[in-house]
């Protein structure tokens, strides 16, 4: 079969190259921390930017052609199978992620779609042998159709409950026969616009009970798998109910679900949420809650999800800190949930786009390594918190205070009780120190 990208396997070429298809700072095979670079990483592609987002938005059509010079519908997503496992395959990407919709057409019912997905699954299954590419995790898209308008599991109209239903059937089943480590759960219209029309109380059982059904039909399945359920403060809706990590974490306890999931962060979520990257992760990582990451940025001067690649090595860093602090990956990756500009609208910008995101995601582990090793925030923090290392501070830590000895203790205290400084300024010095040093 012919290539579709009149493009050379991507290498690292290290940080002097100017070469804008070689890796600059992601050298796979470099052992960093005890493992290889692209395990500590474990790349992925996602399949609904690269193979399927043309540049339309809200003022205007696509500007690149995503049919890959085929014409007849499952001619293209056929194809569109072809063209990733080549971009993957050229990129050294070992992973990829899909929503159902994404390598399939919907057709004009579900018995059709499903159809179309049982032509294209054994293609997908093909190439992943071919190259030695493997499903982080698979997804169903409960959210872009009219059906889904207000909303999936959570919607009013239980015949869009049941359709929801029928589509992470097929999904977790595509997923358990293509050897996928994972399945998310992103409510991109579970939530409301206006509470006028809204019986919350239902809209989260019913929500609960959705998941509940989809875990105990992919154990049953043979899924052995993460659950990941993935946070989004708003957009489309005004206010979902996976607002932030917190939220979600909130939802599982209260029904009785937070042994089964486990957290998909996406940096631009974090953002639209009011929060960092960094937050979320370390939320997620305290919480025992930590999966995969859906790796992009946004714009802090536009309030939507703009699901850029990343590029800033800040950000990068830090998410790395946490991650590898925590342990690392398991079942779970860095997705590059992310699309090349509108404007950055040829074949040579989806692997330009992937490159750039590599190579800041290497940067910030090879920085949060260094930043470990360095030790001195470690030790900061460690200095700081010394108090309740001893005396009534080991007691608070330990259980044994009590109000009444607190109080009695608190008498005690000579003076004006003023902590020593934060030095938030040091520690952001010693950050530049070690990233640029």
């Amino acid at each position: 079969m012919n290539e579709i990208f009149n493009i050379k396997k991507v290498e690292y070429e290290g940080p002097t190259s100017k070469n804008p298809f070689a890796f600059k700072y992601y050298d796979p095979e470099k052992v960093i921390a005890g493992k290889k670079m692209k395990d500590h990483l474990r790349f992925s592609m996602a399949y609904w930017h690269t193979l399927c987002a043309d540049g339309t938005d809200m003022f205007g059509v696509g500007t690149i052609n995503k049919s890959f010079g085929k014409q007849e519908v499952m001619e293209i997503y056929k194809q569109k199978v072809y063209a990733a496992f080549e971009l993957m395959s050229k990129l050294g990407i070992e992973y990829f992620c899909f929503h159902d919709k994404d390598i399939a057409p919907e057709g004009d019912s579900l018995d059709e779609f499903q159809s179309n997905l049982d032509v294209i699954v054994p293609i997908i299954k093909e190439q992943m042998k071919k190259y030695g590419i493997k499903l982080l995790w698979g997804t169903a898209n409960c959210f872009s159709n009219p059906r889904y308008m207000h909303g999936a599991s959570t919607s009013c109209a239980a015949d869009s409950f049941a359709y929801a239903a029928a589509q992470v059937k097929k999904a977790l089943e595509i997923t358990v026969e293509l050897g996928g480590t994972g399945y998310v759960f992103w409510g991109g219209r579970e939530g409301y616009e206006t509470l006028l029309n809204t019986n919350m109380g239902l809209e989260n059982d019913n929500y609960a009970r959705f998941l509940k059904m989809a875990v105990e039909y992919g154990r049953k399945i043979g899924f052995k798998g993460d659950f990941y359920i993935e946070p989004k403060p708003k957009e489309p809706t005004k206010h979902q109910y996976d607002f932030d990590t917190a939220t979600v974490l909130a939802f599982l306890r209260k029904y009785g679900l937070e042994k089964d999931f486990k957290m998909n962060i996406e940096a631009n979520h974090a953002t639209l949420a009011g929060h960092t990257f960094e937050h979320e992760l370390y939320l997620a990582t305290i919480n025992n809650a930590f999966g995969s990451v859906d790796a992009n940025q946004g714009d802090c001067q536009l309030g939507w999800d703009t699901d850029q690649f990343p590029t800033n090595v800040y950000e990068t860093t830090l998410a790395m800190y946490r991650i590898i602090k925590a342990g690392g990956f398991t079942n779970g990756g860095l997705n590059f949930d992310a699309k090349a500009r509108r404007g950055s609208n040829t074949y040579d910008d989806l692997f330009l786009s992937h490159i750039a995101g590599m190579d800041a995601f290497a940067l910030g582990l090879i920085n949060a390594c260094k930043l470990i090793e360095d030790g001195r925030l470690d030790k900061f923090v460690n200095e700081r918190y010394a108090s309740y290392n001893t005396g009534i501070g080991a007691d608070i830590v330990s259980g044994k205070a009590t109000l009444e000895s607190l109080a009695e203790y608190a008498h005690t205290l000579k003076g004006d009780l003023i902590p020593e400084s934060g030095k938030q300024e040091y520690l952001e010095s010693i950050l530049n120190s070690v990233i640029f040093g």
